[in-house]
């Protein structure tokens, strides 16, 4: 297996990737019960050394649910009926969590609200208050 090129600057070898072909599921007639073209490709993201440990860090819980206990990816593909096609699916996949584990986020920066704001929460607040107090009972006159 030839390494995965995630971008210009990212790769990862293949000797982090593995991969096995299983009978697929679903129609296809005979040739489902004959011929193994789901692909389950795993990569060992616990001893991976291709990807720092931020992104790492970041892909452990993007691909949290795909995880084993040994720290393996599992992506499964079975797009097509050929084992082939659907290793480089499978590949792609693997290729696009990886990149976006690669995007570091943003930290988001706590900012109080304006003045102006408050003061139109409050006299919103009041306007409803007393629009709500004219909700009362209505009485009749000959009580």
């Amino acid at each position: 297996m030839e390494p995965l090129v995630i971008n210009e600057r990212t790769s990862i070898a293949a000797r982090w990737l593995s991969y096995t072909a299983v009978r697929s599921s679903g129609a296809g007639g005979q040739n489902v019960n004959k011929v193994a073209s789901k692909v389950e490709l795993y990569f060992d993201l616990a001893s991976c050394e291709d990807l720092t440990a931020p992104v790492r860090a970041r892909l452990a819980t993007l691909a949290h649910k795909r995880m084993d206990s040994t720290g393996r990816v599992r992506i499964v593909s079975q797009a097509t009926r050929d084992q082939a096609k659907n290793l480089e699916d499978a590949r792609e996949k693997l290729a696009e969590l990886v990149r976006a584990a690669l995007h570091v986020p943003r930290l988001r920066r706590a900012t109080k609200p304006t003045r102006s704001s408050q003061r139109r929460r409050m006299d919103t607040k009041r306007r409803d208050s007393q629009k709500k107090q004219l909700r009362g009972r209505v009485r009749g006159g000959d009580d």
